[in-house]
Parts: structure tokens; C-alpha cells; sequence
């Protein structure tokens, strides 16, 4: 593929946030990668709407917890692009449902592994590629955390995943400080609930029962989220960084 003069990697970019966000990258004039570990048709058809409507976007597979995935994934990127300006770290699973005194070490392997562990080595081979003391040009990460890092997960159900995202809170910051003088800013957004996308849908009285918790009434919608990346991987951002924005209608 022909260089671009600014490129966009979002993981877990298939569907949901990642979804949203890649049509938003793509809307700002990113050619976008739209890493997926499994939704593949979902990945494929983003890149059929973004190449249709003028803009640049492939489809890349691989599993952000397993480093040579992670390897392959920026091999793609080099090879395709031959740069990097934007990485948005959207990846992320709960694997709800389990008190601390039940749970199993492979569940919480997998959520820090994805949550915690893929967060960092995608941003580690970020800062090799964009860091002006590496010859980059400089750019911007989004990490996706949550307002569960906040809250400390729910008791008997997610304290395993509000502490991933609680350490992706506290990378971030740190990070931000780290890469500062390399011309690379850092910075979070914290959703709350979101309305799911695709073939599974949220039932209603799921929508009705958890809204009830959220100050502003309702769940977020995925474009509310993206919109908050989006700004944040801009310009207009451009003194912005270890900054946590809360997008979660006041959670």
C-alpha cells in the first residue's frame, strides 16, 4: 500500500469503541489498521465502507496478548506504511461473574494479559516507531480504560477487571511524563456502559436496568466514545496529556 501521511492503529478495532473509532480516525484523514483477534467479518467490512468512501484501512489479525502477534501486527504496519502516528489501545476483556475467593489464575491471566500486558507492548512498539530520538515523527496514545479502574470493579463479579484497567490508569499517567520530550502524548478516556453493537445486542430491560445507574440516565453510545479519542489523537489536543477523561455520563 502507497505510504500515508498519517497512520491509525486501533486493536480490538472490529466492532464496538474500536469500530467507532476507526470510522472516526478514518473521517480525520487517518489511513487506519483495524486489528481484530475475532471479528474478522466485522474488520473486513470496515475496511470495504472506509476504502469506498475515498479513505485507507486494512484489516490486520492477531491477538494483542501474545507478543508475536503483536510483532506481526506492527510488521504489517511498517511494511504497508512505513509509519506510525496514532495508536489507540481499545483491546480489552472482563470475564465476568467470579468472586476473588473462586477465581481461576487462567481468568485472570487472560484479563491482564489483554487488558494490562497487550496495552504495554503495543505502546512499547508505538514509541519505537514515532519517538523523535528514534527518528519518529512524533504522536499520540489513546488507551481505552474504564470506569471500573475508578470503582474498583463490582464486588463478586469484576474487581479482577476494574484493577487491569485501574493499572492502565496509572500507565498512562506515567507514560505521558516518560514520553513527553519524544514528541509523543499519552492520554486515557474511562466509558462507562456502552450499547453494544452487531449481532448481539444488550436486551432492553438490560439497557432500562443498568441506565438507572448512570447520572445522565442512559449508557453511552460507541460514536461517544470515538468522538473523545478522536479529539484527543488531534491537534487540538495538542498540551494535552496524562489526562484521564471520564466519558461515562458522570459515573
Amino acid at each position: 500500500m502507497a505510504a500515508a501521511d498519517k497512520v491509525c492503529l486501533v486493536t480490538g478495532g472490529g466492532r464496538g469503541i474500536g469500530g467507532a473509532t476507526v470510522r472516526a480516525a478514518a473521517k480525520a484523514g487517518y489511513a487506519v489498521v483495524v486489528n481484530y483477534a475475532h471479528s474478522e467479518s466485522y474488520a473486513n467490512d470496515l475496511v470495504t465502507d472506509i476504502r469506498a468512501s475515498g479513505g485507507a484501512a486494512i484489516a490486520v489479525k492477531g491477538d494483542v496478548a501474545k507478543e508475536d502477534d503483536i510483532f506481526g501486527i506492527f510488521a504489517v504496519i511498517d511494511r504497508e506504511f512505513g509509519r506510525l502516528d496514532a495508536l489507540v489501545n481499545n483491546a480489552g476483556i472482563a470475564r465476568q461473574g467470579t468472586a476473588i475467593a473462586d477465581i481461576e489464575f487462567e481468568r485472570l491471566q487472560a484479563v491482564f494479559a489483554t487488558n494490562v500486558f497487550g496495552t504495554f507492548l503495543c505502546s512499547r512498539e508505538a514509541i519505537r516507531r514515532m519517538s523523535t530520538l528514534r527518528g519518529g515523527h512524533g504522536g499520540a496514545i489513546v488507551n481505552v480504560s474504564s470506569v471500573a479502574a475508578k470503582q474498583a470493579g463490582r464486588a463478586g463479579e469484576t474487581i479482577h477487571y476494574g484493577a487491569s484497567k485501574a493499572a492502565i490508569d496509572n500507565f498512562t499517567i506515567g507514560l505521558a511524563r516518560e514520553v513527553a520530550g519524544q514528541g509523543i502524548r499519552v492520554n486515557a478516556i474511562r466509558p462507562g456502559p456502552v450499547q453494544r453493537e452487531g449481532g448481539n445486542p444488550q436486551p432492553q430491560s438490560y439497557l432500562d436496568t443498568i441506565g438507572k445507574r448512570v447520572p445522565m440516565g442512559r449508557i453511552g453510545q460507541p460514536r461517544e466514545q470515538a468522538a473523545a479519542i478522536a479529539w484527543l489523537l488531534s491537534d487540538e489536543a495538542s498540551f494535552v496529556t496524562g489526562a484521564i477523561l471520564d466519558v461515562n455520563g458522570g459515573m
